[in-house]
């Protein structure tokens, strides 16, 4: 019977996660703040000192282009723009830890696993997991598809994977709610048409300013007809849900589960997120994401705020501190994957 509130509590967890309770109420709520943001404009000529921002397209026939941006910040008149540059310090990429105990859970049952938020959740042929954020994107870390200095064996023929259920002999299953063992999936492999890499990665060569701009977004070569999930600003780590955050990924430790997690923000920089949520290889690219309230359609909505990368110390009043370390969603790079996936920057201006 001791197992019996954990359990209880592991329960109340999941259906807060897939949004069927709420942890918050009356008559406070976590809200999502209204941003101004930059138009990324692309252009041909050099006229950034850094181009961070920048971007290089690679095809699913190999060919590669490079695209240079012009980064403009409109007047709160509209009227008039200024151009800005961008740049950041950042640290190498490590291994992913495990913090003491390890609070990770293992995502079973379609019922779950074929839901929102977890059914954004996709794995990549290279070994990483990505997000669904349109039709036919898919948001995850630059190093999961390119090292800083090349494409990584498998890129050219990148696939993502679906989970979906695995029925013999054609049949539609039995009923998992009699048995014990939870239902087994399998994955539906989309080729990718095109993916972009921001050249501050490339340029960083996963070094010295690399880990900020370690994120990337995958074209797929049809849609794949699931719910996605948007994606959006971060805001201070202060107005966060209770300082916390959430993500899920295939971790490598547990091969062909979806393993969920959650844990408190412990520092930020304006790039970076440092946390301590437990993860393994294969976790790398999970969009990391909250839950506030839209106070314009006065609902709650989930928002991708970051994309997990890896490990990283970081000097802490003289002393070096390890944690997993998140790719923040800036209104500069809110604005360039919009870009990426609408093609149109004017419909980028809210995020």
């Amino acid at each position: 019977m001791a197992g019996i509130p954990g359990l209880l509590f592991l329960l109340f967890l999941l259906l807060c996660a897939v949004g069927q309770v709420s942890p918050y109420s009356a008559p406070w709520k976590p809200t999502w703040p209204a941003y101004r943001l930059p138009v990324v404009l692309p252009q041909s000529t050099l006229s950034l000192a850094k181009q961070y921002l920048s971007y290089e397209t690679l095809y699913a026939n190999g060919s590669r282009t490079e695209t240079q941006v012009g980064i403009y910040i409109l007047s709160s008149s509209g009227g008039g723009a200024q151009h800005r540059d961008s740049g950041s310090s950042g640290k190498s990429r490590r291994k992913r830890q495990i913090y003491g105990y390890d609070s990770r859970f293992s995502i079973f049952g379609k019922d779950f696993l074929l839901n929102y938020p977890f059914s954004t959740s996709v794995k990549l042929s290279t070994g990483c997991t990505g997000t669904l954020v349109a039709e036919k994107h898919v948001l995850t870390a630059a190093h999961c598809i390119h090292d800083g200095k090349t494409y990584v064996k498998g890129t050219q023929k990148l696939r993502v994977g679906f989970l979906k259920p695995k029925f013999k002999d054609g049949g539609r299953g039995t009923n998992d709610s009699t048995s014990a063992m939870p239902e087994k999936m399998k994955f539906q492999w989309i080729r990718v048409k095109r993916t972009h890499v921001p050249k501050g990665w490339i340029k960083g060569n996963a070094n010295d300013i690399g880990m900020d701009y370690d994120y990337a977004l995958l074209e797929l070569k049809k849609p794949h007809k699931r719910k996605f999930m948007k994606i959006g600003v971060s805001p201070p780590a202060k107005q966060l849900p209770g300082g916390r955050i959430h993500f899920s990924g295939y971790d490598n430790d547990r091969p062909g589960n979806l393993v969920y997690r959650f844990c408190d923000v412990k520092d930020e920089t304006y790039d970076l997120l440092y946390q301590q949520c437990d993860a393994q290889p294969g976790a790398s690219g999970s969009g990391v994401y909250v839950r506030m309230w839209k106070r314009q359609q006065q609902k709650w909505e989930r928002k991708i705020i970051g994309i997990f990368s890896g490990h990283q110390w970081v000097d802490m009043n003289g002393s070096p501190q390890d944690f997993n370390v998140a790719v923040r969603i800036t209104p500069l790079k809110y604005a360039q994957i919009c870009y990426w996936i609408k093609g149109n920057y004017l419909d980028c201006r809210e995020g």
